[in-house]
């Protein structure tokens, strides 16, 4: 993978993008998307944000060697505090923890005054970040799921509007959070493997679970694994 060859996760990213945007890319890594961004003519102008040193060098290499300078700014910093509210309309976070990209939109709030689009990757617990979505007046219009080299990614993109939108016509508000109300009608075959697997992961879980000693926090996980088993194959019997 290099700035003219992503890898099919981050070109999904980019693809999301439109034209002309101003683009903040947290956790940029060698600052590929930003780089093919502004290559491809989708981007007038980009932001690379990293806090951590070594990727921070790694990506000022990187726009170093293809003169983009003029187009890209390697900041170092944590979440959103490398930008100011005027220097994009766009942000994208790829290849962290739903948890933790909730946590660095939720520190950045302030910072979100111009942006109107979010492209958001999350490696693990999606619902996570369509859960802050909803609370904080983003609509969800666009989810796409994936599979590379034996990993299956989800890339949600969402607008300023009206959070329930996409969730009126799913039978339960709950079970599109869980699964994506968009994916959920897709139903691909890298939908079926996700939640295939996480079937079978959470049984194995119940069954551990009954040797375990009963406890309050115990009897609350089981339903919620419950709960979730019982969401995912009513989908799955649609």
């Amino acid at each position: 993978m290099n700035e003219l060859l992503l890898s099919k996760r981050l070109l999904t990213v980019a693809n999301e993008i439109p034209i002309g945007s101003k683009i903040a890319d947290i956790g940029s890594d060698h600052a590929y998307l930003p780089c093919y961004a502004v290559l491809n003519g989708i981007v007038s102008s980009a932001i690379a944000g990293e806090v951590n040193e070594g990727p921070f060098q790694s990506a000022q290499k990187q726009v170093n060697k293809l003169n983009l300078q003029g187009y890209i700014d390697v900041r170092k910093g944590n979440g959103l505090e490398v930008i100011n509210p005027e220097d994009v309309n766009v942000i994208t976070i790829a290849g962290m923890g739903g948890q933790l990209i909730c946590e660095i939109l939720e520190e950045g709030k302030d910072k979100l005054t111009k942006v109107n689009r979010l492209i958001l990757q999350p490696n693990v617990a999606a619902s996570n970040v369509r859960k802050w979505l909803i609370e904080n007046d983003w609509e969800l219009i666009n989810e796409q799921i994936l599979e590379e080299d034996g990993k299956i990614y989800e890339v949600l993109t969402a607008e300023r509007g009206i959070p329930d939108n996409p969730y009126r016509d799913v039978q339960k508000k709950a079970a599109a959070i869980l699964l994506g109300p968009f994916l959920m009608k897709t139903n691909n075959a890298a939908f079926k493997k996700k939640w295939s697997l996480e079937l079978s992961n959470w049984k194995k879980i119940l069954k551990q679970l009954e040797q375990a000693t009963v406890t309050e926090e115990l009897v609350t996980k089981r339903k919620e694994i419950e709960e979730n088993i019982r969401m995912v194959e009513e989908v799955f019997k649609q």
